[in-house]
């Protein structure tokens, strides 16, 4: 396997300093810095911008974006065991690699871009990816303080997100994505090529922000996916009406069909739906 860089092989990395993935963490290593490099290219040009990565583990995403060119990389790590490594890849690329040891739920993604642009890469910790990005999504200014999202998740999580109505995959996660974003999915990821090897094809998901999102109220969007995908088998009349008692009556008033069941339902018609209910949210 060639290296991208003249720093030690990951394997070797991982031995020296005893980086067992831990479970309780999501970890699990990518080790193909020729992979990684394909992942840190997919997020287009990154010469004039700050990156943040979350969990950045031994560092092989880490140094792809670096030698892809970026401005500078900041790396949020919760594991201490991983900040000698990544210390060491400082080291090797001063001035462009900062490390900060803490939770990426409570990272302030505008200190953090400083007024740069800011693009997130990162190979998300398998048991909080999905939490970051609904953060992300779900940002109280729009359009955001960043202009990409280039995500590794569990193929399963990754379909889910660019699901289309109609689709099995098709829920909450993807009308979220699909009400504020442009996401695609790029490619697959053998789980051969982690340390453990995952039980799970991983997938890599691109996503941009729609500067002009329809107008919709989060909360209360957020309130009608959970009810109609909660329960997904039932008509809207019937698992909307935990909301209120009037639930059919608004739903029609959305121009929608209280018979229709939620993977019908477009995001446009979920959008309507949540300014139907929009009083119920608060």
């Amino acid at each position: 396997m060639a290296q991208i860089d003249d720093l030690p092989p990951l394997r070797d990395v991982i031995r020296e300093h005893g980086l067992d993935a831990r479970k309780s963490l999501g970890q699990n290593f990518l080790l193909d810095l020729n992979l990684t490099l394909k992942i840190a290219r997919a997020a287009g040009d990154l010469t004039d911008a700050t990156v943040l990565e979350v969990g950045p583990g031994p560092g092989g995403l880490t140094r792809a974006l670096l030698v892809a060119g970026a401005k500078k990389v900041v790396a949020v790590e919760k594991d201490r065991r991983c900040l000698p490594v990544l210390a060491e890849i400082a080291a090797r690329y001063p001035g462009r690699l900062e490390i900060i040891e803490g939770d990426a739920l409570e990272v302030d993604l505008t200190a953090i871009a400083a007024g740069e642009p800011l693009k997130i890469v990162a190979n998300l910790p398998y048991n909080v990816g999905t939490q970051l990005l609904l953060q992300w999504i779900a940002s109280s200014e729009w359009p955001p303080v960043w202009s990409s999202l280039t995500l590794m998740f569990q193929k399963e999580v990754a379909e889910r997100i660019v699901a289309s109505p109609g689709s099995k995959a098709y829920g909450r996660l993807g009308v979220l994505a699909g009400w504020r974003t442009n996401a695609e999915l790029l490619f697959d990821i053998s789980p051969k090529a982690f340390t453990p090897p995952p039980k799970v094809t991983s997938a890599i998901v691109h996503l941009t922000p729609r500067v002009e999102p329809l107008a919709c109220p989060l909360k209360a969007l957020e309130q009608v996916t959970a009810a109609a995908f909660g329960q997904r088998r039932k008509m809207l009349r019937a698992s909307l009406k935990s909301l209120c008692p009037d639930a059919e009556d608004r739903i029609v008033a959305a121009g929608l069909e209280p018979t229709r069941r939620a993977e019908e339902i477009s995001v446009e018609g979920f959008v309507e739906l949540a300014k139907a209910f929009r009083a119920e949210a608060g």
